[in-house]
């Protein structure tokens, strides 16, 4: 694949195959290659992912690993772990922050700086109303903590709550799920 002094268009990325896309973020059409992740993290992704859907309202979807455009040009394309979207969101389209009422990150040290300030950042600047990261604690049980954050006026993000043993709230939709089972 070569790439233009612009870096990697979105016309190119929409013609990569799925399974170059699926390891791959770019950030202003430069790419960067995600590390396979751990099975704990897959777990915890996969099991939080069912409980919002299961809680979710009438009209939205829930996906996990799906590319968000955040931007065209440059490119910004990102793949978080969890997106609840408007579900009239025609699937041959990406998403784009417009459609998305919550992102959710689960971080790891890997991906450490960039769930808790790169990501939330361009999020937030980009309109996405809500944004969970979720981490491991490092204590003994390694349970589960949720930090909720809403979007400002000034497209920065403000803390809502933080969780560590049940999730509860009210926004972007009431929901109440336990964080230690998961």
């Amino acid at each position: 694949m070569q790439l233009s002094h612009e870096g990697l268009t979105a016309e190119a990325y929409t013609a990569l195959p799925e399974e170059v896309c699926e390891r791959i973020e770019v950030v202003d059409g430069a790419v960067v290659v995600l590390p396979a992740p751990r099975r704990p993290h897959q777990r915890l992704v996969r099991h939080l992912a069912d409980a919002i859907e299961a809680l979710s309202r009438p009209g939205l979807s829930v996906a996990t690993h799906v590319d968000l455009r955040i931007r065209d040009t440059p490119l910004l394309n990102r793949r978080p772990d969890i997106v609840v979207y408007d579900a009239n969101t025609p699937d041959d389209q990406p998403l784009r922050p417009a459609d998305c009422l919550l992102v959710v990150e689960v971080t790891t040290t890997e991906s450490a700086t960039a769930d808790h300030v790169t990501k939330p950042s361009e999020f937030a600047a980009a309109g996405i109303k809500h944004y969970w990261r979720v981490e491991h604690t490092h204590d003994s049980r390694r349970r589960a903590v949720r930090h909720a954050f809403t979007a400002t006026v000034d497209t920065t993000y403000t803390v809502v709550g933080i969780d560590d043993h049940v999730l509860v709230t009210d926004k972007p939709f009431a929901l109440s799920i336990e964080l230690d089972s998961l």
